[in-house]
C-alpha cells in the first residue's frame, strides 16, 4: 500500500478491526479485512454497471437490494472503487478470496500453475525463466539443464535433493555415472581408473590411454 501506520490506526475500513499479523486486502489504498473483503466482492462481481446515482444495475434494471446492502456494509455511495478488484493475472476474473502473489502480479491460487505439467504451485518452490515464465523445479530442469553427451537425459537433482554433480570433460557435460572410459567402460570418478586421460577426442582411463598410444607407436614403426 506504500503508507505507514500505527500499530492501532491499522484497520479494516469497514469493520474497524485490527489487521496487524492477520491477512488483509488494499483497494486504492485502502484496507479490509479479509471477511469484509469477501463480502464486498461477491455484490460487486457480478454488477459492475452504476448509474450516476449511485445504484447498481442488474441486468437492465435496478438493483436496489444490493445498492442497500452495500450502503450499509461500505458507509459511502463512493462505488468507484469497488471497479478496482484486483484481477488474476492468469485468468482475469476478479479474486474475490485469498489472493496469492508472485512474481509482481496478484493470482487465484488454482491459477498459479507450472507452463509445463500445469501443477498448481501454491506454497511448493518454483522458479521462472527469461521470458517470465513460471515453472515447477523439476520441469524447469527437465528444460534447461544441461544434457549428458552419453545418455542425453537432462543433468539434474534426484528427486528430493536440491544439487547434483555435473562432470565436464572436453567441453561436453557427463552425469557421474555416465562418466566412462570409451574402452573399458570403467567408472572415471571413482576407483583405480579414477582420472580422465583424453586422446584424440576418447573419453578414457589411463590403462586404455596407454594402451592405445602404444598401438599407435606400434602401428607407426610398422608403416615405416
Amino acid at each position: 500500500m506504500d503508507q505507514v501506520f500505527h500499530v492501532k490506526c491499522f484497520t479494516c475500513i469497514v469493520c474497524s478491526n485490527k489487521l496487524r499479523g492477520q491477512p488483509f486486502y488494499a483497494v486504492e489504498k485502502k484496507a479490509y479485512c479479509e471477511p469484509c473483503y469477501i463480502l464486498w466482492a461477491k455484490y460487486n462481481i457480478d454488477r459492475r454497471e452504476k448509474s450516476s446515482t449511485g445504484v447498481f444495475w442488474a441486468e437492465g434494471k435496478p438493483d436496489y437490494s444490493s445498492t442497500l446492502m452495500l450502503w450499509l456494509l461500505l458507509g459511502t455511495r463512493d462505488y468507484c472503487a469497488l471497479k478496482t478488484l484486483e484481477q488474476c493475472s492468469v485468468c482475469a476474473k476478479p479474486i474475490m478470496e485469498r489472493i496469492l502473489r508472485a512474481t509482481g502480479k496478484a493470482y487465484h491460487p488454482h491459477c498459479f500453475t507450472c507452463v509445463m505439467c500445469h501443477r498448481s504451485l501454491d506454497g511448493i518452490p518454483f522458479t521462472v525463466d527469461a521470458g517470465g515464465n513460471i515453472h515447477c523445479i523439476e520441469d524447469f530442469h527437465k528444460k534447461f539443464a544441461p544434457r549428458c553427451s552419453v545418455c542425453k537425459e537432462p543433468i539434474m537433482p534426484a528427486p528430493g535433493q536440491e544439487e547434483t554433480v555435473r562432470i565436464v570433460a572436453l567441453d561436453r557435460d557427463f552425469h557421474v555415472q555416465c562418466y566412462r572410459c570409451e574402452d573399458c567402460g570403467g567408472l572415471l570418478s571413482e576407483g583405480d581408473n579414477q582420472g580422465c586421460y583424453p586422446l584424440d577426442g576418447h573419453i578414457l582411463c589411463k590403462t586404455c590411454n596407454s594402451a592405445r598410444i602404444q598401438a599407435l607407436t606400434a602401428k607407426a614403426s610398422t608403416d615405416l
